[in-house]
């Protein structure tokens, strides 16, 4: 987990843009509100743990997963603010997640039925947010079905379960048209109204990174779920640009001056056209670094940008050089951050390999360390 020269490839994750990004969600919301960073899918690719120790200065109501194994990792550093699991569970998950206090996201009545018989069968009482499907489709109770399942929820609470809160997913809140968010918003709204609500520290959350960006509006939801801004990576059209937090590094590990016509890589996909120089670096998609990259991506060396030639491989990509100077063994480039002024934004990756930044980062392998910074920052 160095930087030092031994180390072939790394990730520099900045622990202060972190949490600056979480703070600028939350002035776009305004007062009164409260955030639930996600930090599922090992903190988008950077660390769970170092994410969550980031973020605790900030003092968020708590945080987001998506399994019962990422709740427990939080719960091992000793966090004890509420951590709900935002996804369905299988039957084995509603045990240990009462076991370590999760709170748990249900979208049927097989899932409650499972928590009450798991916390009865433990002695304890589980707490539980309730999912509305309001256009997303993959999970929740029906918004147009809530005068038929409210009640059921609703009589639960206070028996051997707590419902604390309530929530829908938004599923285009990254395109400028804000139509469909005011479509969804208004279909919660529905449901809301057929429901009987505790009173009691009831939790109604609904926007993700691109919904709190665009303001709250007219609608009055208390808390939001921001994911994808806290680690750098655009929250959709028209939105302002997150603090950088990821840098992918890797060291210069062999050099070549290759005459005119030399092949290179997997299926020869490139040529030198005459005298060429080239790098090649100790990172590949075994690291994460998409394939698609091979002969339409660049990277940063000695501040300048050079591009990628030949197929992305495993363990190796090759760069052209040919336009520098002075280039060695062990020298450090830049897939991925900021280097002499220039930079390569996670999503203009994405963008280049027909994806998205999520993907970008969540693919970043187990292979690289990931180095923290600037821990101590505000």
């Amino acid at each position: 987990m160095s930087t030092e020269r031994g180390t072939r490839a790394w990730i520099e994750v900045q622990a202060a843009a972190v949490r600056r990004n979480l703070r600028r969600v939350g002035e776009a919301l305004g007062e009164g509100h409260v955030l639930i960073p996600m930090v599922k899918a090992d903190g988008y690719g950077l660390g769970l743990e170092r994410v969550v120790r980031a973020l605790e200065p900030a003092e968020p109501w708590g945080y987001g997963v998506a399994t019962v194994e990422e709740g427990r990792r939080i719960r091992a550093l000793g966090i004890e603010s509420p951590v709900l699991v935002v996804s369905p569970l299988p039957p084995g998950s509603y045990a240990p997640a009462v076991e370590e206090e999760l709170t748990v996201s249900l979208s049927d009545f097989t899932g409650l039925r499972r928590l009450e018989e798991e916390a009865g069968a433990l002695g304890m009482r589980a707490s539980f947010h309730v999912e509305v499907d309001t256009g997303m489709g993959r999970a929740g109770f029906d918004w147009r079905e809530s005068p038929q399942w409210g009640p059921v929820v609703a009589a639960a609470h206070d028996r051997q379960l707590r419902w604390t809160g309530c929530f829908t997913h938004l599923h285009s809140a990254d395109l400028s048209d804000p139509s469909s968010m005011r479509v969804q918003w208004d279909r919660f709204q529905d449901a809301l109204r057929a429901l009987q609500l505790p009173g009691e520290d009831f939790l109604i959350h609904v926007p993700n990174s691109a919904g709190a960006l665009r303001g709250t509006g007219t609608f009055p939801f208390r808390g939001a779920r921001p994911g994808i801004f806290l680690y750098g990576g655009s929250a959709g059209e028209g939105l302002p640009a997150p603090e950088p937090v990821a840098s992918l590094r890797a060291r210069v590990v062999f050099l070549k001056d290759a005459p005119p016509g030399t092949t290179l890589g997997y299926g020869a996909t490139y040529a030198s056209l005459g005298w060429e120089r080239w790098a090649t670096l100790a990172v590949g998609y075994g690291d994460g670094l998409p394939r698609a990259l091979g002969n339409r991506g660049s990277v940063l060396l000695k501040g300048k940008r050079v591009p990628v030639v030949g197929r992305v491989s495993m363990d190796l990509t090759v760069v052209n050089i040919s336009s520098l100077d002075g280039v060695e063994v062990g020298d450090v480039a830049t897939l991925l951050g900021e280097e002499g002024g220039e930079r390569i934004t996670v999503d203009e990756v994405a963008e280049l390999a027909g994806t998205i930044s999520y993907e970008i980062l969540t693919g970043l392998t187990s292979r690289l360390p990931r180095v923290w910074l600037d821990d101590g920052g505000d």
